[in-house]
């Protein structure tokens, strides 16, 4: 591990995903990567995080950032399973080493078991809710079902009526599937109709299991680091978005946001565009230069390199063992997180919207470019497309806001 004392200009600024019920899920969702992950934990039954690891996790995650405010996020699994008492003590602890810095925190959850109880918490200690669903009852019921497969749309929209009756801040977490994707405009209006301000959409790709998936019991590829050695690998589910439908997708939405809905509802994937068209951090790591400043944190205090890479070749330490600002400067995560941008393929290096997308997420890069170099990013020919469409479009914007103009000013001149 490198040490902080020898490296004072290390990482600063970090994120941590933090797993308090680790892969435990009361749904069942067809496309899920993270249910099998219980497969790694034989032998733990309890994936309750303890009061132990949770109290390490909030002082070191608390102490080892030079940052105003600090943001914590949960996720899992469904993180309520965790249940109120452990959020309780989540903000108990946070007020014990804040040290007069700010907290802020992130809960993502499918909606189903929020109560009046729970909204009322959410609320009093400004949580920021992310509800998972992926469009009207249709759609969403076609992969997120319940543990006897029985739809769970009614569920969730219950959830999220409690939580704009105690007045919760919420944003809703899409996932892009072979399904939703063939219907962007009807997803968009439905997220709209039930009050999402902030819409993320999550492409959906999934490969088969290969050896070391296969190795470990688990029923989906394990990622390359960075890309595949032997061929592209296994193929994608039937329930990936393809490339084109994803940029289809993509592109439904931004003509119909762009000329209506500017600085009224606000999409992740636009906003970290823009960014990138103005020349500022994007916010997001798929689309930064580099990455592994955002790691994953289980229920037994394991460190990750990436919450989609929790495999134990990934691991990369642990709460109880070491601190987590010696692990994000390790020479192993940083190496992590540098060869998002060493192992890009010529044809990337060479891409005119290369700024605007770096590639994406390396877990991704299984393809093979136009003269046969493998490491291209799956969904990169979506990307492409976007990203040429959108660009007149993020100048304007970009120049509106250079002249301290609001970007909204666009929707005037399309």
């Amino acid at each position: 591990m490198t040490d902080l004392r020898a490296n004072p200009a290390g990482v600063r600024a970090f994120s941590v995903m933090a797993k308090p019920i680790g892969p435990v899920c009361n749904l069942d969702c067809t496309y899920c990567f993270y249910l099998e992950k219980e497969k790694l934990f034989d032998g733990h039954r309890r994936f309750q995080m303890s009061d132990e690891v949770l109290r390490e996790f909030i002082r070191q995650h608390i102490e080892g950032q030079d940052v105003p405010v600090v943001g914590f996020a949960w996720q899992g699994g469904e993180p309520t399973l965790a249940g109120l008492e452990f959020f309780h003590r989540v903000v108990e602890l946070q007020a014990t080493f804040a040290d007069g810095r700010q907290i802020s925190n992130a809960i993502q959850t499918n909606g189903t078991l929020l109560d009046d109880e729970w909204c009322a918490f959410l609320t009093e200690h400004q949580f920021l809710v992310g509800v998972s669903i992926d469009g009207p009852a249709r759609l969403h019921d076609l992969y997120r079902v319940d543990k006897r497969k029985r739809p769970t749309f009614d569920a969730v929209m219950r959830g999220l009526e409690l939580l704009k009756k105690h007045e919760t801040e919420f944003n809703t977490l899409t996932v892009v599937n072979r399904s939703n994707a063939a219907e962007p405009l009807a997803v968009y209006r439905f997220l709209k109709e039930v009050g999402s301000g902030f819409m993320q959409f999550i492409p959906l790709v999934e490969r088969e299991p290969d050896a070391a998936a296969k190795a470990m019991g688990m029923g989906l590829a394990t990622p390359p680091q960075p890309a595949p050695e032997n061929g592209e690998g296994p193929p994608v589910t039937t329930w990936s978005v393809g490339p084109d439908q994803f940029g289809s997708f993509l592109v439904d939405i931004f003509d119909e946001w762009v000329r209506k809905d500017v600085g009224r509802f606000f999409v992740q994937t636009f906003d970290v565009a823009l960014a990138n068209w103005v020349g500022a951090p994007p916010g997001l790591c798929t689309f930064a230069a580099t990455c592994g400043t955002g790691m994953a944190l289980e229920h037994d205090g394991n460190l990750y390199s990436c919450d989609h890479y929790v495999y134990p070749r990934f691991k990369i330490g642990n709460v109880l063992d070491a601190s987590i600002a010696e692990v994000v400067n390790s020479d192993r995560q940083l190496r992590f997180g540098s060869d998002k941008l060493t192992t890009l393929t010529l044809s990337c290096r060479e891409c005119e919207v290369r700024f605007a997308c770096h590639g994406e997420c390396p877990r991704l890069r299984f393809a093979s470019s136009s003269d046969g170099e493998l490491g291209l990013n799956y969904l990169c020919r979506g990307y492409r497309r976007f990203f040429h469409h959108v660009d007149p479009y993020m100048r304007q914007m970009a120049h509106l806001l250079a002249r301290g103009l609001p970007a909204a000013g666009v929707m005037d001149l399309y």
